[in-house]
Formats: C-alpha cells, structure tokens, sequence
C-alpha cells in the first residue's frame, strides 16, 4: 500500500484514511490540529474507480461490494501489523481518522477485528456491513462527525452506526452540522475537543 510515516513524540499513532479520490496527503492538517505530537501513518486507497483512489470498490454510491470490503479490511488489518513492525510503533495504539471511503473503512475495521483500532474518529461514515456480529468494542471510543443534509449518507446510516457500535459495546459519540457531506472546519475542531477529552 502507498503510505507516508511520520515519526511523532508520543505512542500515539493517527491512522489517516482519505476519502473517494484522495490521496495519502489529503487530511495531514487533522492530524496536525488534533493530536500534532502523534506518530503519522497515512494510507492511499488502492482501488480505483474511474482513476480515482478508493479503499475497496462500490457497486453504486451508497451500495458496496460486502466481499470486496471484507479482503480490503483484511488487507488494511494486516498493512498496520506490517507497518508497526517496519516502523517500530505500538499496534495498540493506532487511532484512525478518516472521511467517507475512508471513514467507511475505518468502521469496516471495528465491525470485523476485534482490537483492530484504540479508537477512531469517522467523518461520514455509513454502515460498513449490516446482519454480522461484531467483535467485543467494550470502552473503544468512536467519535461520528454527520451532516443533517447529507445526500450521501443519511442521518438514518449514522443513527444506525452508532446503535451497532454501543451495541458492540463502544463508546461513541456523534457531532451534526446541518452541512451535506463535505468535511467542515467545525467538525474537525470538535473532534479534536473530544480526542483532548477523551483520548489524551
């Protein structure tokens, strides 16, 4: 997988995970206001749709390819073993930021490997995969960033997350704007209030 490593101060490790079209540059200014003492680790999407980078390929917007999802997850999972070792960084202590696509597998990580994340902070998320137990969550903080005018991802998909997540037994919390799906300055900055609150 592309990727940039950045050595930080602190174990902290911020997994960044840009959305449909991204690249592995596209969201360092978050990781730079919510947590600029963290180690780096920012991934590009290795699939493509119509030459634009993705995480795992989508049959419709909105309607995922469930098995291409599940290899892709998989793929990530052990990426971040590979790139602790490489790296010298504690597995235990990766928090993924991500945005859409990004957010999307950011969940799908949660919802299928059981210590996968510390924690995440998911801008836009949807549900990654709907009938499947998910692992033991029990204390993992999730923060939800959503917009209440989001033709992509309705506010029904981020209610339904968050019960799947405290179901798992998460702990998770949600921030609405009433913006559609593009990543807001305000919704950046609460989610570094809560990662100080929550995670520091």
């Amino acid at each position: 997988m592309k990727y940039l490593f950045q050595k930080g101060s602190n174990s902290r490790v911020l997994l960044l995970l840009h959305g449909t079209g991204g690249t592995e540059q596209d969201l360092l200014p978050l990781a730079e206001m919510i947590d600029p003492n963290a180690s780096v680790l920012s991934v590009r999407g290795n699939v493509l749709e119509n030459g634009m980078p993705r995480f795992f390929r989508r049959l419709a917007e909105g309607v995922f390819d469930e098995e291409d999802l599940v290899f892709r997850t998989n793929e990530l999972n052990e990426f971040l073993h590979d790139a602790a070792s490489e790296h010298g960084f504690d597995r235990n202590e990766v928090i993924a930021i991500g945005y859409s696509n990004g957010a999307n597998i950011a969940a799908s990580l949660l919802f299928h490997y059981e210590n996968a994340l510390k924690g995440a902070i998911l801008h836009h998320p949807m549900v990654p995969r709907r009938g499947i137990k998910l692992p033991d969550l029990q204390g993992v903080p999730v923060f939800i960033t959503a917009g209440k005018n989001d033709p992509i991802c309705p506010a029904t998909e981020t209610d339904d997350l968050k019960q799947l997540l405290d179901g798992a037994g998460a702990k998770v919390d949600v921030h609405w704007e009433m913006n559609g799906h593009m990543l807001t300055g305000t919704e950046v900055q609460a989610a570094a209030e809560w990662y100080k609150q929550t995670l520091s």
